[in-house]
């Protein structure tokens, strides 16, 4: 079976979210098998055994890790996300103040503009916002643990629950995408920590891992001076918020030391957070906030109590994870509920500076990405990339029951998602940072008003919005088991992409260093841009959907523009049966086999072609072009001669089904990052690495290029992955 992203979806799982495989034909079989049921017998397979594509069983495991619709939908939309801790819930106070306070300090992030996002670990797997029903459950839950970044691989092996430390969040929020992250205070050096060596593991955490941490500064139980000098050794930026310098202690504004630096409201804070994540460094920033002076009055007596308490578990020895609980705990009786009242005060004040200062820095990133976009547009600089192509709208109608019944309704569920071809590169290439021209067609309806809203951060001007047209869109029926029952598509819109249209923006065209073109435009269109592309010396990069589409560029002379494609074995054949050139009737089925048959079908393409990349499923992926270096040379031509040819192949990453939740943009997003490493001139190594490391980003995420795509995320040298090492053959 060969797997791709270009056609049908075949399932959602249990919350309605997509997660199914898109199928295409299988290679070798007969041409005149019946598709849809190819596809039914597929779609069961899948769910029955598994599947094999780009990503690995890595420690990294993205499945483990669970964004809630409304946070993903918020990262999507580049608004304000908070994150939240859960070890509040389930260790830091009593039933049920716990979860008032939990839902409270929801209720203020929305109040201020943002989205909340409270972690937990739930039966083994790690949350990124919590339902109310969920949140209810770990307030009551007394088995719950608490779990720091050691605890992980333990809780989830067994499939526990559990309430995140400051660590373990900051993780999780990372993971999400997720900058800003509030807490009542953090971990530290404990008391005597120079002797007994414990040290919280959430200083090692703000230590190598770039999230901005929003707290009352450390807890007063704690070595607040050794504190501050390991943070400074592990490279942690610390700032008091507010009008002085004073470093607070949890209940206490001021805890006899000073921060390094102060930032004064949340433009500031944003600024600072903005400045760390755009260096790069890997470390977080500790912005320590104040409690209100109204709610510290009662400081005194409750470091009286902390002493006392700290005396009595020293006294009963109590130590490590336990201790904490244990002196919160204490001090609240001894001050009669006054602790937990500031406690609860800190927190909400956290919730408030924390979700301003992410609203802050939301808008800063939009308003520079914009001032980008505005300056690489408005110049038409030489990095730019136009991308034509279709935007579709995806329903994945999935029955509850096993049998579908006609002709009545049926209980199920619908989930919705945007894509296309053309769309999904397009959005690739603008998270990796690439200025680009986004070319389509729409209909003026509300499918479209939708998708252009989620493509915000995209340059969409070049989307046509037609009257009387309708967005494309695609329906999959399918049943309990994945069984698709029914597939409908409406893509007739894709045929307003005319040369007509598309010739508005020859300057666009003539001036881009690379044009991307899917399938599913109309051959004349195609056509239309390879001319451009010769008479400019543009490099163009074809696409081709499917292997119906692989044929349109090669019915003229004008795939002998092309400099760039990335087809299956299957369309790889289209094209040389289009050009008349012999093709074996049965695709091989031996990774030897195959890869001599894709070098063999490659070789009278790269007469014109400059590179290509041939998508082999569960084989890889193989690099076909000019020898250099002892690999093959991805750059873009600037002329074209004659070259020695060479092959390289990439074995693929494995995953199999219960890891994966979609593939949707698997194969779009390799291909976006491949072109944004062409761009970047990374050497070919980094190129491919980077389009597998975004396609196994877009396998773990519930929409077909993750929200939380970024260069750093796909950037081999940063993300520790073991890759199977590739293999070098010529061309004759």
């Amino acid at each position: 079976w060969t797997w791709s992203d270009r056609e049908h979806t075949a399932g959602c799982d249990a919350t309605g979210e997509p997660i199914c495989l898109v199928l295409k034909e299988a290679e070798g079989f007969p041409q005149n098998l019946n598709r849809m049921r190819m596809l039914k017998r597929a779609s069961a397979l899948i769910l029955r055994r598994g599947i094999t594509t780009y990503q690995s069983r890595l420690c990294k495991n993205d499945s483990l890790f669970r964004v809630h619709p409304s946070v993903s939908q918020a990262l999507a939309e580049n608004k304000p996300v908070v994150a939240l801790e859960s070890t509040i819930i389930t260790h830091g106070m009593p039933y049920p103040h716990n979860l008032s306070t939990a839902k409270e300090v929801e209720a203020i992030v929305r109040a201020e503009g943002a989205t909340p996002a409270t972690v937990g670990v739930i039966e083994g797997e790690v949350h990124v916002g919590l339902s109310s029903e969920v949140l209810d459950h770990l307030a009551r839950c007394k088995s719950s643990l608490k779990v720091s970044r050691r605890d992980l691989p333990y809780v989830i092996s067994k499939g526990l629950s559990g309430g995140t430390t400051v660590s373990a969040t900051m993780i999780a929020a990372h993971r999400a995408g997720i900058p800003v992250f509030v807490t009542g205070g953090i971990g530290g050096v404990h008391r005597d920590g120079e002797n007994s060596l414990d040290i919280s593991a959430d200083l090692t955490e703000l230590g190598r891992t770039p999230i901005a941490v929003v707290s009352a500064g450390v807890k007063s139980i704690l070595d607040i001076g050794r504190t501050l000098e390991f943070l400074e050794t592990q490279g942690v930026c610390v700032a008091t918020y507010g009008a002085l310098k004073n470093f607070p202690a949890f209940f206490s504004p001021r805890s006899g030391f000073t921060s390094p630096y102060q930032v004064c409201n949340p433009e500031e804070a944003a600024k600072l957070i903005a400045s760390t994540l755009s260096l790069g460094l890997q470390s977080g920033v500790l912005l320590a906030v104040p409690i209100a002076e109204e709610h510290a009055a009662t400081g005194q007596q409750i470091e009286e109590a902390i002493q006392a308490a700290v005396t009595e578990a020293s006294a009963k020895g109590i130590t490590g994870r336990d201790v904490t609980p244990f002196i919160l705990q204490k001090v609240n009786e001894l001050t009669e509920g006054k602790s937990l009242q500031a406690n609860i005060a800190l927190i909400h004040n956290n919730a408030k500076v924390g979700s301003q200062i992410a609203c802050a820095l939301s808008k800063q990133m939009t308003e520079r990405k914009l001032k980008e976009k505005t300056h690489h547009h408005g110049k038409h600089s030489e990095s730019d990339i136009v991308v034509i192509g279709g935007i579709n709208v995806d329903f994945i109608a999935k029955g509850k029951t096993k049998t579908l019944h006609f002709g009545q309704t049926n209980p199920g569920s619908v989930c919705q998602s945007f894509g296309g071809v053309g769309r999904n590169i397009a959005d690739s290439l603008s998270r990796l940072g690439i200025s680009l021209l986004f070319i389509s067609a729409t209909g003026a309806d509300s499918h479209s008003e939708a998708v252009l809203n989620y493509c915000k951060h995209m340059n969409t001007s070049g989307v046509a919005r037609l009257e009387e047209q309708s967005t494309a869109t695609y329906c999959a029926v399918i049943t309990e088991s994945g069984e698709l029952s029914l597939g409908l598509g409406d893509m007739d819109i894709h045929q307003q992409i005319t040369e007509q249209y598309v010739s508005q923006f020859e300057k666009q065209l003539s001036s881009a260093t690379l044009v991307c073109l899917d399938g599913n435009i109309p051959i004349s269109t195609i056509d239309y841009v390879c001319s451009i592309a010769k008479k400019h010396n543009i490099n163009v990069w074809y696409e081709p959907t499917d292997s119906e589409k692989a044929c349109k560029p090669f019915l003229s002379d004008a795939w002998k523009s092309l400099s760039y494609s990335s087809p299956n074995l299957a369309e790889l054949c289209t094209m040389n049966k289009t050009l008349g050139i012999p093709t074996p009737e049965v695709l091989p089925s031996s990774l030897e086999e195959v890869l001599s048959v894709a070098v063999a079908l490659s070789r009278p393409l790269l007469e014109h072609l400059h590179c290509l990349v041939v998508t082999l499923g569960a084989s890889g992926v193989l690099v076909c072009g000019e020898y250099d270096a002892g690999s093959v040379n991805l750059q873009p031509r600037k002329q074209k001669r004659r070259r020695r040819l060479c092959a390289v192949h990439y074995p693929a990453l494995t995953v199999t089904a219960e890891e994966t939740m979609n593939v949707s943009g698997a194969g779009d997003s390799l291909a976006g990052a491949l072109m944004a490493g062409i761009l970047q001139r990374r050497d070919t190594d980094s190129c491919v690495r980077m389009g597998l490391l975004a396609a196994r980003l877009s396998l773990a995420s519930p929409h077909p290029i993750a929200p939380t795509l970024t260069l750093d995320s796909v950037d081999p040298n940063k993300v520790q992955t073991h890759w199977p090492k590739p293999s070098f053959m010529w061309i004759a």
